[in-house]
């Protein structure tokens, strides 16, 4: 069962999603549902131009109130538990130029 899907429509949104500081890879999710630290959630997510849907169980390491300070959106953000490098990759091929932007992201 899939607790939370999520489409990144495009690389800007991925970007600002994508989470590198977390090892091996995290994303933040933007939600106001209620959710707490070391909370255990399945997530699956579209990566932008592509419609297969990719799944991965997940830990919540990250919170996102109402307003957070500088605008970020509520959410929580994801540590990629299972087959974290399957995931990593497939996101990171996508980011490689966005990678070492200064844009904000969702989480810092």
């Amino acid at each position: 069962m899939v607790d939370i899907v999520v489409n990144f429509d495009t690389l800007h949104q991925l970007y600002r999603a994508y989470m590198p500081f977390i090892q091996p890879a995290g994303l933040f999710v933007t939600t106001s549902e209620t959710h707490y630290l070391g909370q255990e959630l399945s997530i699956a997510y579209q990566l932008p131009g592509s419609t297969v849907k990719h799944e991965f169980l997940g830990v919540v390491v990250w919170i996102n109130p109402l307003g957070a300070s500088g605008g970020r959106p509520a959410g929580i953000g994801v540590k990629i538990v299972s087959d974290a490098s399957t995931h990593k990759h497939h996101i990171e091929n996508l980011l490689s130029r966005e990678l070492a932007s200064s844009d904000l992201t969702c989480t810092m």
